[in-house]
């Protein structure tokens, strides 16, 4: 069994730990085998992408290709990302694996609300991105993104591993690039909380209240003062008599067809 020198073994430490040395002080060169001058931001981010824990649910298809991935072949647990957790409160990682319907938007953002800070979103495969083959559904949305943000997009019908850990080196790389100063989850007010979309009819995101009002009442939606927006109650207008006759005539001739012969 090959032997890894000392000489070689030194090279490879100075090259691993390289990347965390600080940029402008420099350490004498007696002093490098024992210590080491680096930032409080790399350490925490190191810390973090090194113990970035996934969260335990699949939608459809690409979530075969997420459970391939943590197997032998491809190994998650080199990036230490081996313990998918089952509760959303000891998460990090999101990963949307598969066609989100309606009926499950509320589930993953209720899951996505119960993540404690830092916690990361990875749309994963062409589904969870934009809808993919099953868009003009009428119980398809187009996207995840448009009920809670997501960091990475990975491509795909269904993308393979080899897709799954490039979108994941990608996320690793984005939280080597933040700063303690700046995330939102130490900042005064912290991160916006999502609403939790209502599922009728149709979904229903609260967050567009004020949209649907503009767009469907127009010019009566708000009145500008000023104080600023003041919103106004309109009177709805009764159905006239001919109209209710025609909804009943079609009620009525649509109950006959269904009546057996």
């Amino acid at each position: 069994m090959p032997s890894t020198a000392v000489t070689d073994f030194k090279e490879i430490k100075q090259e691993q730990a390289r990347e965390f040395l600080h940029d402008s002080i420099q350490v004498p060169e007696d002093l490098q085998p024992n210590v080491m001058v680096t930032t409080l931001d790399k350490v925490y981010n190191w810390s973090r992408k090194s113990s970035m824990w996934p969260l335990l649910f699949g939608l459809a298809c690409c979530a075969i290709e997420m459970i391939a991935t943590a197997a032998s072949r491809y190994d998650l647990s080199r990036f230490g990302m081996e313990v998918m957790r089952p509760s959303p409160r000891q998460s990090d990682l999101m990963i949307v694996s598969g066609t989100v319907t309606k009926k499950m938007v509320p589930a993953i953002v209720r899951i996505y609300n119960q993540m404690a800070e830092p916690r990361y979103v990875l749309a994963m495969g062409a589904c969870a991105t934009g809808g993919g083959p099953f868009k003009e559904g009428y119980s398809v949305v187009s996207g995840i993104d448009k009920y809670i943000p997501v960091d990475v997009y990975v491509p795909g019908c269904p993308p393979t591993p080899e897709a799954l850990i490039y979108g994941i080196l990608k996320l690793h790389e984005k939280v080597e690039r933040q700063s303690i100063l700046s995330v939102p989850w130490y900042a005064k007010n912290g991160s916006e909380f999502v609403p939790v979309p209502i599922l009728g009819p149709d979904i229903f995101d609260p967050r567009k209240v004020q949209i649907i009002k503009e767009s469907t009442l127009g010019s009566g939606a708000t009145v500008t003062g000023a104080t600023g927006a003041v919103t106004r109650t309109l009177t709805p207008e009764p159905i006239p008599a001919d109209v209710k006759a025609r909804i009943r005539a079609a009620q009525a001739k649509f109950r006959a067809q269904k009546q057996p012969a």
